[in-house]
């Protein structure tokens, strides 16, 4: 490798927001998932159908702890972008 070449991950700010609004969409498809296997399962045991106690309400505490992990995150971006808002430039 050549020593006088370095190696540049920098991104054009069109491709930062790119990938910043890919990272959050996926994220929050995650969320979207949990809380859509925990309502199956919840129905399923509602039902009657063979599912175990226990597989329901696993899914239900990683649908909420992701939920609530999300609000949180999201609050926080509120209060930084307010943050920032209210700087003197």
């Amino acid at each position: 490798m050549n020593g006088n070449r370095a190696i540049s991950n920098q991104q054009t700010p069109f491709e930062a927001q790119k990938s910043f609004a890919n990272t959050l969409k996926e994220a929050i498809d995650k969320v979207n998932d949990y809380q859509v296997q925990s309502d199956e399962l919840t129905n399923k045991l509602i039902h009657g159908e063979n599912v175990e106690l226990h597989d329901v309400m696993i899914a239900a505490q990683k649908a909420s702890i992701t939920l609530n992990a999300t609000v949180e995150i999201r609050n926080k971006v509120i209060e930084a972008y307010q943050e920032v808002m209210r700087m003197t430039v």
